[in-house]
């Protein structure tokens, strides 16, 4: 499996939390159980205070299979998927 960094994007007038319903069915799609049916392994999350920007650290076989987890996050804003390494692994081979 590969490692991806994701980040998605939202205003405060679309943001999902602050519907009760959207905020509780967008925690259910983020469920390791349901991630799993994805082929995804979320690794992280965290959204920063006051800026409506959440970022997932995720592992998954293809880019594809993210971009179709995250679907449900488009509705909100945009969403971006970056191929990522971990630390020691960017050491090991020299580089980023």
């Amino acid at each position: 499996m590969s490692l991806y960094v994701v980040h998605h994007q939202h205003d405060e007038k679309t943001c999902p939390a602050k519907d009760p319903e959207m905020g509780a069915m967008l925690l259910q799609h983020l469920s390791p159980m349901n991630a799993r049916k994805y082929g995804i392994r979320i690794k992280g999350d965290g959204v920063l205070n006051g800026k409506h920007s959440l970022f997932l650290i995720v592992e998954a076989n293809d880019a594809e299979k993210v971009e179709e987890f995250m679907q449900p996050f488009k509705m909100a804003g945009p969403v971006e998927v970056w191929p990522a390494s971990e630390c020691e692994e960017v050491v090991a081979r020299g580089g980023c």
